[in-house]
């Protein structure tokens, strides 16, 4: 008889930090130039150098910490973590070991309608490593080192992740907020948002953990979700067998949707870990603690959660809405000039969303905020229909006039004089006595034909309610 298994994760979030120059020298940090141009002796480990640390790097980590809720170490250091790879150039990377400058803290996920609290472990720095590439075609392998000494802040996770999916949106809670922090862009293609993921299984209750394997550098989150699913798989088939689990390295083969052995799996010690000698401690004063502390802006899920009880959306609304910041603010905005919130969370999702290619680009579209507000206001005064608004929506955007102006300018408003309605219906009544026999034979799908008609003959402008409405009377005089 199989015991029923359960997984236990945690992830190892590596965030790059948007600073304009690297961790310990001034070079650009800017993706996508040349290879090795963004290089100087400091950063590729030349004798005789010494570093100078980023202050805003310091900066952004204090600010991630504050907003996971972090002790600030007023004192941190960093450490040498030596081994050797090509892409390391000095033969060790300077990371913070045993002081790391935050430590127990919170990250929310969001589940089935409320937050997930995951605790996190420790925040540290630390400079990133350049990058090998691997031509498919050569005998050889290139080293590239713009992005040596790139700095990141590493996050460290509590083993609480119990599923593939729980991990994902953890990724995705950990990407928002440093976007929201603006320490950040998270662009998971680029490499500034990427995680190791430690995973184990276990009889289902047990208490003492199994053997973990790493899976190391996935850089998305579906992938991050089917690298677990196949890895918890693996294991759970290798212990119901009877083999050892092996603590071990894993890679994340995306064209065979595996993962494979790297390298057995290094403990602490086997980086020989020591403090930098070059580097002085860091030290965080109380006015910058203070300072990002009191800046701090609400945080994405917490804004879900106000954004729903606030404004009565669906979760899924919400949701959509809180996934960027921008996106957010242009709703709330809307919302504060008058619109109504369902209306123009709906209006936002369609009609603006598939205008932009990146949600965070509403900060510069042509239709304000107010200027939407404006148009919703128009449907919510029976003034315009939906369907207007829709022909009026593109001519705003084109030409920057407000929705009242082109309806006026361009008579787009809402007909609702009855009498031309009435007027309307008994023409179309009196053209097709067959269609009206039908109706009053019990045919009633017959009415969306009428409506449709007179639609038609108003160019879409007659009140659809008031059509029905009068249409119902006179076929049913």
């Amino acid at each position: 008889m199989s015991v029923e298994m359960e997984a236990v994760i945690g992830l190892e979030v590596h965030v790059q930090l948007n600073t304009a120059s690297k961790l310990f020298c001034g070079c650009s940090t800017r993706f996508g130039a040349e290879p090795n141009s963004q290089i100087c002796p400091v950063c590729t480990g030349q004798p005789g150098v010494l570093p100078v640390l980023n202050r805003q790097a310091v900066v952004s980590a204090v600010r991630l910490g504050v907003a996971l809720g972090c002790t600030i170490r007023q004192r941190s250091r960093f450490a040498r973590k030596n081994y050797f790879y090509p892409d390391l150039p000095k033969g060790y990377q300077v990371s913070q070991y045993d002081e790391p400058i935050g430590e127990h803290g919170t990250l929310e996920i969001w589940e089935q309608g409320q937050l997930t609290p995951i605790r996190v472990t420790r925040i540290h720095l630390e400079e990133d490593a350049g990058k090998n590439v691997h031509a498919t075609a050569a005998t050889t392998s290139m080293v590239d080192l713009n992005r040596a000494g790139v700095p990141l802040i590493e996050v460290v996770s509590e083993p609480d992740l119990s599923s593939p999916e729980q991990a994902a949106a953890y990724m995705r809670a950990m990407r928002a907020v440093v976007r929201v922090l603006g320490i950040s862009d998270g662009n998971m293609e680029q490499g500034s948002l990427r995680c190791d993921a430690n995973v184990s299984v276990r009889p289902k209750g047990a208490e003492k953990l199994g053997t973990k394997a790493e899976i190391k550098n996935i850089n998305s989150f579906k992938f991050v979700q089917k690298a677990l699913e196949y890895e918890i798989s693996r294991q759970i088939a290798a212990v119901q067998s009877g083999e050892t689990i092996v603590q071990q390295t894993r890679l994340w083969d995306t064209e065979r949707g595996v993962t494979k052995p790297m390298r057995s799996k290094e403990q602490a010690h086997d980086y020989r870990y020591f403090p930098d000698p070059d580097l002085p401690p860091v030290v965080v004063e109380d006015d910058l603690l203070a300072q990002q502390t009191n800046v701090l802006p609400e945080l994405p899920l917490r804004r879900r959660q106000r954004l729903m009880q606030q404004h009565q959306l669906s979760d899924h609304d919400a949701g959509e809405l809180t996934r960027e910041k921008e996106l957010a603010d242009y709703f709330e905005q809307a919302v504060a000039a008058g619109a109504n919130p369902k209306r123009c969370a709906n209006w936002i999702m369609t009609e603006l969303l598939s205008r932009v290619s990146d949600a965070r680009e509403v900060i510069g579209v042509p239709v304000t905020a107010e200027a939407l507000a404006g148009l919703l206001g128009l449907i919510d005064s029976g003034k315009v229909s939906s369907k207007l608004a829709k022909q009026i929506w593109p001519k705003m955007w084109d030409s920057r006039r407000s929705a009242e102006q082109i309806a006026t300018e361009e008579d787009l408003f809402q007909q609702s004089d009855a009498s031309a309605i009435e007027a309307q219906i008994r023409a179309l009544l009196e053209a097709n006595p067959d269609k009206v026999e039908q109706y009053r034979g019990g045919k009633q799908k017959v009415m969306g034909w009428f409506v449709g008609q007179v639609m038609k003959a108003t160019g879409g402008k007659a009140n659809p309610s008031m059509v029905n409405s009068l249409l119902k009377k006179s076929l049913d005089e």
